[in-house]
């Protein structure tokens, strides 16, 4: 949500700008914008509505000297998105420029107090706000800027991550965060800024993440700097990013999401590697290795993730209760942060994110640890938010995932989830041994069996292009499948913008059928399983009444190929790794179905990878 970029040092600020805002695009924005410094002392602000291409195109003729500048991708909260509301904002004297994440809760109150003082905002964002009281401190109490961004910080409630320049002082951009990533790239005699890494990584490997409620003083001049809010000097912790530039292209793929779709056979391997050892028929964990003792006296696990995240946990939840025989609770991080769980000492409370800064989720974990819990995090972003404010937990290790819709994250948190309960099973001695060892060879199995299934994506293609018509979709899956039914469901939503609803396929009885005519299509998980029969018998109901019927069928299954329109072959594994590879086709289903409806498959609108702010 949002990106941020900064650059100070020896070369033309703008492309490297223009560059990062570029590879922050996957964050979901609605516009963009450049603040430069030239060698004249101008500070010139460019900002546009729309995509970074809107942004370069005005800038064609217009200064873009300089060799200090901040960037930044607006995704709007306050203020509708429009030139004016889009970052950075200058100051009333424009002397300062600022870009911001997140969300200053009482900017109001604060904008009242500066309009009575005279001061005159020119948008309706809560971005403004700040940095016009930076200004006004600055001037009311004449200090420099550091001094003015740390009382005006102290002042304010919410989350951000900002960085600001001062045309009086080229040579310095100052940078804060709370509650929302603000990544720090250290060059020879200069300096990136990035939301995250991605726009650093092709010029330096070496970063520092801010940790909150800390301040970043970037001089050319000077070694880095890190403060607290406080004006505490802060040990400066230099971390080497290991992201592979590729990871962040396109490799000849037309968008990133289905680059990401067709990664995940290499993804997953890299998420069992050193994990699943076949010749000994163990799966090892550090995170259970480290903290035996906690996990093991766990009464109860408590799991929370939003969108893609809960529907991984919702199978972590069968897997876990499956093997381990301990009871876990799924809870939506949002609504858990605002009520009053029951969470004691004896708990385990598991955060699920891929970007671990998703702020309903770390704001859920503050929670339970206050409450005594032991925090165990599943993240992909290393250095991340929720992974540093954990007490130990598993890197799904799948790589950079751009694409907004989330595809081999998902798999690689249930591959982690998945390693995880049988970790824990087996140090618990809640497993048969035989059982064990079957789950993890078929773990190790996985991947080959992706890539077969992928060889059915022109297949895919195909039938995509009979269901554009769709205004509504079913998906139905029990057991294992019903989680898989709930994420196939929203990849359509997210991407193509056609309804569709996820259910238990027992359920559709109770309300669901009711849709069910020759203009819905209903994909239904109906592999070989305990529950076959009662699926196929949903399937006879469904095409009972017109309904259009694709679906996922064990290899060989003759009885359903009779009845379905359309039938798309797995290949034989065990039911409890079955949702690994059932999300495959449903991924490659909703992205083929959006390509044909020209949706932008990578940016769908209105979405945000990582949702920082609520």
């Amino acid at each position: 949500m949002c990106g941020i970029v900064g650059y100070i040092g020896k070369r033309d600020a703008f492309p490297i700008l223009i560059k990062g805002l570029r590879r922050l695009e996957y964050r979901g924005y609605d516009s963009a914008g450049v603040a430069l410094i030239n060698t004249d002392g101008e500070l010139n602000v460019y900002k546009t509505k729309g995509k970074v291409d809107n942004l370069t195109e005005y800038c064609n003729d217009k200064n873009v000297s300089g060799n200090i500048g901040i960037a930044h991708t607006r995704w709007a909260t306050h203020g509708e998105p429009s030139s004016v509301n889009a970052h950075p904002h200058y100051s009333q004297s424009q002397n300062l420029a600022i870009i911001h994440n997140g969300i200053i809760e009482n900017y109001a109150e604060i904008k009242r107090n500066l309009q009575q003082k005279g001061v005159t905002f020119r948008s309706d964002t809560d971005t403004e706000v700040l940095v016009q009281l930076v200004e006004y401190i600055m001037e009311k109490k004449s200090v420099d800027l550091l001094t003015a961004v740390q009382v005006a910080l102290y002042q304010v409630i919410g989350a951000y991550a900002i960085a600001i320049v001062d045309k009086r002082h080229p040579e310095q951009i100052i940078a804060a965060r709370k509650q929302s990533p603000l990544v720090v790239g250290i060059g020879d005699n200069e300096f990136f800024l990035g939301s995250d890494a991605s726009p650093i990584i092709e010029y330096t490997d070496k970063v520092v993440y801010l940790e909150d409620g800390n301040i970043a003083v970037i001089r050319l001049d000077s070694e880095l700097r890190v403060v607290s809010i406080l004006g505490e000097e802060q040990e400066l912790a230099v971390s080497k990013v290991d992201i592979d530039l590729g990871q962040i292209e396109k490799g000849g793929y037309p968008h990133f999401m289905l680059k990401e779709i067709f990664e995940q056979p290499d993804c997953l391997t890299n998420c069992m590697r050193g994990r699943v050892n076949i010749d000994n028929n163990r799966v090892t964990l550090s995170a259970l290795i480290d903290y035996r003792r906690q996990l093991l006296s766990a009464k109860r696990i408590v799991i929370v993730a939003c969108g893609t995240s809960w529907h991984a946990a919702l199978i972590g939840k069968q897997l876990i209760e499956t093997f381990c025989r301990i009871p876990v609770e799924v809870e939506y991080a949002s609504e858990f942060r605002y009520r009053n769980p029951v969470v004691t000492k004896d708990d385990v409370v598991m955060a699920i994110s891929q970007s671990g800064e998703t702020a309903d989720t770390l704001a859920a974990i503050q929670l339970a640890k206050q409450k005594g819990a032991f925090i165990y995090g599943v993240c992909n972003a290393i250095g991340s938010s929720i992974p540093r404010a954990t007490d130990t937990g598993t890197y799904i290790h799948v790589g950079p995932e751009i694409g907004v819709a989330s595809t081999k994250a998902f798999t690689g948190q249930v591959t982690v989830l998945t390693m995880f309960a049988l970790a824990l099973a087996e140090a618990k001695g809640t497993i048969d041994h035989n059982e064990y060892v079957k789950v993890v060879n078929g773990l190790s199995e996985i991947p080959k069996l992706i890539e077969e299934v992928l060889k059915a994506n022109d297949r895919i293609a195909d039938l995509a292009r009979t269901f554009t018509y769709a205004h509504n979709f079913l998906y139905l899956g029990r057991g294992f499948s019903y989680p898989v039914a709930l994420e196939g469901a929203l990849k359509l939503k997210e991407i193509s913008y056609i309804h569709a609803e996820g259910y238990p396929a027992a359920e559709m009885k109770h309300g669901p059928i009711a849709l069910i005519d020759s203009d819905m299509p209903v994909v239904v998980i109906a592999t070989h399983n305990a529950m076959y029969e009662k699926v196929l018998s949903n399937i006879q109901e469904i095409k009972a009444r017109q309904g259009r019927v694709i679906a996922l069928v064990s290899k060989g299954d003759d009885t359903i190929a009779h009845i379905a329109d359309e039938v798309i072959e797995l290949p034989d594994m065990m039911e409890c790794l079955e949702p690994l590879v059932a999300t495959i086709p449903l991924q490659l289903l909703a992205y083929h179905v959006a390509v044909c409806k020209g949706k932008n498959v990578d940016q769908p609108r209105n979405l945000a990878k990582s949702v920082t702010v609520e």
